[in-house]
């Protein structure tokens, strides 16, 4: 059982860092501290998250671009699928199926693009790192290329 344990912690640890985490030197926060760094939660939006994407700035239409979801189907295959699968199965971090069908199109381009406060702020992300146990890292991704996710994304949930 130990060796399960211990292949479990190594299998892990080498999937958050192809995910392409940075190094950091931050120290790692107390649970009492990490309700501290939700700041004025009265003012947090749960329909848009934590950022700068608001409905406005998205033009997302009825139907799917299909170029932009061609680009961000590749853009997926080297950021995200180690940790998502586009099913409703958990992999590392949760799946991906009916994402768009929970989520605005604002919030999921806010956590894609900045993910630490989400998970500082937003009560269902919480939730759902108690499940996963791995912080989503920040994938860097240009504005255009989470754009592009996202209508990959969208595609994904209608297909039939």
């Amino acid at each position: 059982m130990d060796k399960l344990k211990i292949f479990l912690y190594l299998v892990i640890v080498i999937l958050g860092a192809s995910c392409g985490s940075k190094p950091t030197t931050e120290t790692s926060t107390a649970p009492a501290e990490a309700q501290s760094m939700v700041k004025d939660a009265s003012s947090y939006d749960p329909s848009r998250g934590e950022g700068k994407w608001t409905a406005d700035m998205l033009k997302i239409g009825e139907a799917v671009d299909a170029t932009m979801a061609e680009s961000g189907g590749k853009i997926q295959s080297v950021k995200c699928s180690s940790c998502h699968k586009l099913t409703d199965e958990k992999l590392v971090g949760p799946g991906w199926k009916g994402v768009t069908t929970r989520r605005t199109g604002e919030w999921i381009m806010n956590f894609i693009t900045n993910p630490d406060p989400m998970i500082d702020k937003d009560p269902e992300v919480q939730a759902q790192l108690e499940i996963c146990l791995v912080r989503m890292p920040n994938q860097n991704l240009t504005d255009d290329e989470a754009r592009h996710v996202l209508e990959y994304m969208r595609q994904n949930d209608s297909a039939k």
